[in-house]
């Protein structure tokens, strides 16, 4: 029994280690061809002092998590908010931080039209707590650059995750991950097409990332 752990750990491992390969692959590949010059990819060196403020604002998935039971319902009522982050997404794709800014705005738009007063109990309790966490990184994705739109863009991810686990949707999507993003950590991401755009790299590395769970 030992021996077969082993052989699976094994496995796993040289799975994550390719996949990741795979990507760093992509990123030399775009930057020769774009006339780049080829360097690791290093958040400290990225980021000036002046940044400091905002690194802390970066959360991966492993932080914020809360306790919240999956909703298998179809909740067309979050679609405006839903609507808004793919708009988001799509822009940091694009590399259009103005887009991104204008996606946020609408976000921030959709929060505050859609109608809480059917939540009650612990369900409101946990969509007051996310409402707060996704607003605060919506403002800071509205007045960013966007390499900090895309850190924001993160922790906005995670807590569309709760809201969906919360409430529901009735939308077909598709949650993507890509281990390279926030410093090698890994970073999700919903998208409403099943091709691969990274947000958190753009034309850098585009189409780095898997495919981990169609929801509907």
């Amino acid at each position: 029994m030992r021996n077969l752990k082993a052989v699976i750990g094994i496995i796993a491992i040289a799975f994550v280690t390719l996949t990741i390969q795979s990507c760093k692959n992509e990123a030399k590949k775009t930057d020769v061809d774009n006339g780049i010059p080829q360097m690791e990819m290093n958040s400290e060196e990225h980021h000036n002092d002046e940044d400091q403020d905002h690194s802390s604002m970066n959360h991966n998935s492993g932080e914020n998590e809360r306790n919240i039971e999956a909703s298998t319902q179809k909740n067309g009522e979050t679609s405006s908010i839903i609507d808004a982050y793919i708009q988001i997404k799509n822009a940091l794709v694009a590399e259009s931080k103005d887009d991104a800014a204008k996606g946020a705005t609408n976000l921030l738009t959709a929060f505050t039209e859609f109608d809480m007063t059917k939540l009650t109990g612990d369900t409101h309790k946990e969509y007051m707590e996310i409402l707060e966490s996704a607003k605060e990184h919506t403002e800071h994705i509205v007045k960013s650059p966007i390499d900090h739109q895309r850190e924001h863009f993160e922790g906005l991810t995670s807590d569309v995750n709760d809201l969906i686990a919360l409430l529901g949707t009735n939308k077909t999507l598709y949650k993507d991950f890509c281990p390279m993003a926030n410093n090698n950590k890994g970073a999700f991401w919903f998208s409403e097409v099943k091709e691969i755009k990274n947000p958190y790299f753009g034309s850098k590395m585009m189409k780095c990332g898997s495919i981990k769970e169609q929801i509907n």
